[in-house]
């Protein structure tokens, strides 16, 4: 493994134990909890703070709806704000070794389903995060 793998691996959380590989467990569940859900939580803070500047590039209403309207908005500008998704996919797929990309591209339309699932569910799971920044730009 080179030397940019083996850091990447190091950085991120070990989640092994929260997820135990069974013998019908899927390729795609394998990356998932693998690689993906490693992935989604160390970069946690960056995709909460893109979330967060979305938000406020459209007008800020995201802060001043409730919370059912709040997991609507969540879902709807990662599921039909295409530039907004790749710019979430990229800042996944960057965190990935050359393995995991080689294993990602094999069946990447199903693995960006479930990648931007997770993020949805992430992002809803910690809404009380989510408020205006301090300082406006």
């Amino acid at each position: 493994m080179s030397s940019r793998s083996t850091d990447l691996i190091r950085i991120r959380p070990d989640l092994s134990s929260s997820f135990r590989t069974q013998a019908d467990t899927t390729n795609n569940e394998q990356f998932q909890n693998g690689t993906l859900r490693p992935v989604i939580k160390f970069q946690n803070d960056l995709l909460l703070a893109a979330f967060r500047n979305y938000a406020v590039k459209h007008k800020g209403q995201f802060f001043e709806m409730s919370q059912e309207k709040k997991v609507k908005y969540i879902e709807n500008a990662i599921q039909k704000d295409i530039k907004f998704r790749n710019s979430l996919k990229g800042m996944l797929i960057g965190q990935f070794t050359l393995e995991e990309y080689e294993r990602y591209i094999q069946n990447s339309s199903a693995l960006n389903k479930r990648m931007m699932q997770m993020v949805i569910e992430r992002l809803k799971d910690q809404m009380q995060l989510l408020h205006p920044p301090l300082i406006q730009y």
